[in-house]
């Protein structure tokens, strides 16, 4: 048997060639397994791509968390200059070039380096470091900038406006765009192995992905926006829910009736995230019913903590691991799903109490410095716990949420948002310098506290309307792509094409919604 594939040499992974080592082809073109030299179907061999994964390194996973930030920051800086020149450059037809601008710098980054530029990940941040800081000191050092004396410490006094904390909001956006990315580009061969939900235990890009979905949306929750009245929460997080209850079922049902392969140790046989989410809101607001939300570090440390013991003793652990039984019970057949969702309502609470931080009222810009200080002090500590739990306990684990999980998700959660808000400090400074107004940062140093055209035709502000509606149609565009594409034979230019004519179909969409001002609510 020889091995084949249609996967161009020069862009395979190291963990891409560990994958394909496994899969070989006969005399007459069908793929086998090697342990049972069985023909496999694609159904099987689709299932067999996104299993058995270790992940990555930590360290990865940071780096490429950079992206996102430096990304907006250069958005911002070429708004600037944009800016500056609008008396003699004027784009023809702002609202689609606003979005191609957008779709090129915010996304299309994103997209090349977590496929083909995934090997050289390191060479695209310092690129993106050096030209952010190249524009970033010819915008404040311009004959166009404004001069005046002490301008730092002016700048550190001035008032600020925002009608929601700026890198809440861009956090969740862009949590919600790298979402959307990975669940379809995983199906890729050019997608590295090591950035895939791993199988038991490892630290994989979109095992980040799942938990920094529960903590940043755990940001703005009622709880955290000091709105107290607990039997109200509770209700309308009841009712909020439906939603996504729906979703989890059609997605069960789509993938039943189809017979899409299910790789059943993720969830379960008939659990998947949606129902996750749907969940951990519900049980979050129950226990907010009981104990008041200032309360949100300790019942998170009490909730991973007492989870974790109950892992460590002989049973839990061998059942969510060995057990083959999937017909006994709901809990036999889904106890991936069911058993998660304690870990992933300690990370919803710990959301909380950082929303709770990061809403405090706050109108100066130098009141901001040290909340982006104790953002980053409070990751460092908790990668140190991090650290000692996986030599003195066990490994991260998506698959059981486990403690070094809960505590890796909120460490890298906070280094992301801190990084997001150093960008949009700069962004505000040299817009203030610029004297831009509110362009192009979300925050407003204006008296006025107006937004301009370019903030209005922002993707962020079009994702950030529509998060929910956002999530869903990537969702469904993922499974019409998978129904008529053959993604595990695609070379990497066709993929890549894939990719970016899916994401650009999904950001096109929310931005046609956000210029028309409609606000999708199902509830």
């Amino acid at each position: 048997m020889q091995l084949t594939t249609n996967v161009p040499v020069g862009f395979l992974s190291h963990d891409e060639d560990v994958w394909l080592e496994l899969l070989f082809k006969d005399k007459s073109g069908d793929w086998k397994d090697p342990g049972t030299d069985e023909v496999m179907s694609q159904w099987d061999l689709k299932e067999a791509f996104v299993s058995n994964l270790n992940g990555t390194t930590l360290q990865e996973v940071a780096l490429g968390s950079l992206i996102g930030p430096l990304c907006y920051l250069l958005r911002g800086l070429i708004l600037i200059l944009y800016y500056r020149a609008k008396g003699t450059l004027v784009f023809p037809h702002p609202q689609i070039s606003h979005l191609l601008l957008d779709f090129s710098v915010l996304t299309l980054p994103i997209v090349l380096a977590s496929t083909v530029l995934s090997s050289v990940l390191l060479h695209v941040t310092v690129g993106l470091v050096a030209v952010s800081a190249g524009l970033c000191c010819y915008v404040n050092s311009s004959p166009c900038a404004r001069r005046r004396p002490n301008a730092l410490g002016a700048f550190l006094q001035s008032h600020v406006k925002f009608r929601q904390v700026p890198f809440v909001t861009l956090s969740r956006v862009f949590v919600n765009v790298i979402t959307a990315i990975s669940i379809l580009a995983v199906d890729f061969p050019v997608f590295p192995r090591r950035y895939a939900k791993t199988e038991t235990y490892g630290t994989g890009v979109m095992d980040f992905g799942v938990g920094a979905y529960v903590f940043v949306n755990a940001l703005v929750c009622p709880e955290a926006r000091r709105r107290d009245n607990s039997g109200s929460n509770l209700t309308k997080q009841l009712v909020s829910v439906w939603p996504l209850v729906a979703l989890g079922i059609l997605r069960l049902a789509s993938i039943k009736m189809t017979g899409y392969p299910e790789h059943v140790t993720e969830y379960g046989l008939h659990w998947n995230f949606f129902f996750t989410l749907a969940t951990v809101r519900v049980a979050a607001s129950l226990v907010f019913a009981v104990f008041p939300a200032g309360w949100s570090w300790a019942l998170a440390v009490l909730i991973s903590g007492s989870y974790q013991l109950a892992l460590e003793y002989p049973g839990l652990k061998d059942f969510l691991f060995h057990s083959t039984d999937r017909q006994s019970s709901f809990i036999h057949a889904n106890r991936e799903g069911v058993f998660s969702v304690l870990g992933y309502v300690a990370i919803y609470m710990a959301g909380v109490q950082v929303g709770l931080f990061l809403m405090q009222p706050r109108s100066r810009v130098g009141q901001w410095l040290p909340v982006i200080v104790k953002l980053l002090l409070g990751s460092l500590v908790l990668y140190v716990a991090l650290c000692l739990c996986q030599n003195l306990l066990e490994p991260v684990s998506r698959r059981l949420a486990n403690l070094p999980f809960c505590i890796w998700t909120v460490a890298q959660s906070l280094l992301f948002i801190s990084c997001l808000a150093m960008a949009d400090g700069v962004l505000l400074f040299s817009a203030w310098t610029s004297d831009c107004g509110p362009l192009p940062s979300s925050w407003s140093s204006g008296a006025s506290g107006k937004t301009c055209d370019e903030a209005e035709h922002c993707l962020v502000q079009a994702v950030n309307r529509n998060q929910l509606l956002f999530f869903l149609v990537a969702n469904v565009l993922t499974g019409l792509t998978n129904s008529v594409v053959d993604t595990l034979s695609c070379s990497s230019v066709c993929s890549l094409c894939v990719l970016l004519i899916y994401i650009f179909t999904t950001c096109s969409v929310i931005h046609v919604f956000h210029l028309c001002r409609i606000t999708v609510k199902f509830w």
